[in-house]
C-alpha cells in the first residue's frame, strides 16, 4: 500500500548539496520536513540555495503546482535532532565516512520512534556494515536509499536492504520515493550497490584515456554524449560531483574489489594540485556543463 504522501513527516540529517536537495524532493511531494545540520550557517545557506533552485524551476515551468510553490515553507530547520522523535522516515545525507554516518545513526535510533524507517544516503558503503550502529530490534526498519545529483532533477534511487531489513519496510520506501516522483530499484548490499561500480570502472578508464594521450577531455564528452547517448560526459560529470569525491569513492571500491579499481594516477594528480572541479573551482573542463542547468 502506497503511504499517504501528504500526511508523511520526513527529516533529514545534513544540510549539504545532497541532503538540502532530498528535503527538497519530499517537500515538493507535500511533505512535512524537518532538515537538521550541525552547522546553523549550513542550513540557512542551504534555504537559500533550495529558494534559487525553486524560483528557476517556477520560471522554467518544472514546477507547477500550488504545493510546489510553497515548498519551500515545508522545510524547517531542526537546530536539534531531537526534534525527530515524530518522523516516519529519517534520512542521513552526512560525509561519506563510517564514523560520521555511525555517529548519525546511533543518534537517529535514539531519538526516532520505533516505526520510524531509518536511511542512509550512503554511496558505497554497506548498509549492514551501517546497521551495526543501530540497536538490533530497529535494523528491521534501516536500508539504503542511494540518491543521484543532482536529486531534483536525477530520477533514480538506489534501495539497499541490509542483512536484517524487513521486506515490508523495502515495499514501503519504494512506494514513498515513486509518490515523491523517484525510480526505485532494489540492489544488493555490496560495496559501491550497482550504479556507482558501472560508473567508476568507466570514469577510471575515461581518465586512463587522457593519461595515455587518446583523447582530451571534452572530445570523451562528446563521444559519450554522441556515440552512447549519456546526458553528460564523464568529465563534467566529474566537476560536477567533484573529482575528491570520486577520488574517495574509488579508493573504497580498490579496498573491497582490488586493483581493477584502482584510483588512475592522473586522477590522484589532480586532486592533490588543486583541479577537483565543484562550484566555480577548476576542474577537467574550462566551462563545465552543469547537470542543474540541463
Amino acid at each position: 500500500m502506497s503511504p499517504p504522501v501528504r500526511e508523511m513527516r520526513v527529516g533529514v540529517v545534513g544540510a549539504g548539496l545532497m541532503g538540502a536537495e532530498i528535503a527538497f524532493v519530499f517537500a515538493l511531494a507535500g511533505m512535512d520536513v524537518l532538515l537538521h545540520d550541525r552547522d546553523p550557517a549550513a542550513l540557512e545557506a542551504a534555504r537559500a540555495r533550495l529558494r534559487l533552485l525553486l524560483e528557476r524551476g517556477l520560471a522554467r515551468g518544472l514546477y507547477t503546482e500550488e504545493r510546489h510553490a510553497t515548498a519551500i515553507e515545508r522545510i524547517r530547520p531542526a537546530a536539534d535532532l531531537a526534534a525527530f522523535a515524530d518522523r516516519d522516515l529519517a534520512t542521513e545525507a552526512v560525509f561519506e565516512a563510517l564514523d560520521v554516518k555511525r555517529e548519525v545513526l546511533a543518534a537517529l535510533g535514539e531519538v526516532c520512534p520505533e516505526t520510524c524507517v531509518i536511511a542512509s544516503n550512503t554511496s558505497t558503503i554497506p548498509i549492514s556494515t551501517l546497521g551495526a550502529a543501530l540497536p538490533a530490534d530497529r535494523r528491521r526498519n534501516f536500508l539504503g536509499t542511494h540518491y543521484f545529483s543532482p536529486v531534483s532533477r536525477m530520477r533514480l534511487v538506489e534501495i539497499v536492504p541490509g542483512f536484517d531489513t524487513d521486506p515490508e519496510i523495502v515495499g514501503w520506501t519504494a512506494a514513498m520515493l515513486e509518490s515523491a516522483g523517484k525510480q526505485p530499484i532494489v540492489v544488493k548490499d555490496v560495496a559501491g550497490f550497482a550504479v556507482n561500480r558501472m560508473l567508476h570502472a568507466m570514469l577510471i578508464e575515461a581518465v586512463k584515456l587522457v593519461e595515455e594521450g587518446v583523447a582530451t577531455p571534452e572530445d570523451l564528452d562528446t563521444a559519450c554524449r554522441l556515440g552512447l547517448g549519456h546526458p553528460i560526459g564523464p568529465f563534467a560529470l566529474m566537476d560536477n560531483v567533484t573529482s575528491s569525491l570520486c577520488l574517495q569513492v574509488q579508493a573504497l571500491l580498490q579496498d573491497s574489489y582490488g586493483e581493477r579499481f584502482r584510483p588512475p594516477a592522473l586522477l590522484k594528480q589532480r586532486v592533490a594540485a588543486g583541479y577537483a572541479g565543484g562550484r566555480s573551482k577548476p576542474g577537467w573542463l574550462r566551462a563545465p556543463e552543469r547537470i542543474s542547468e540541463r
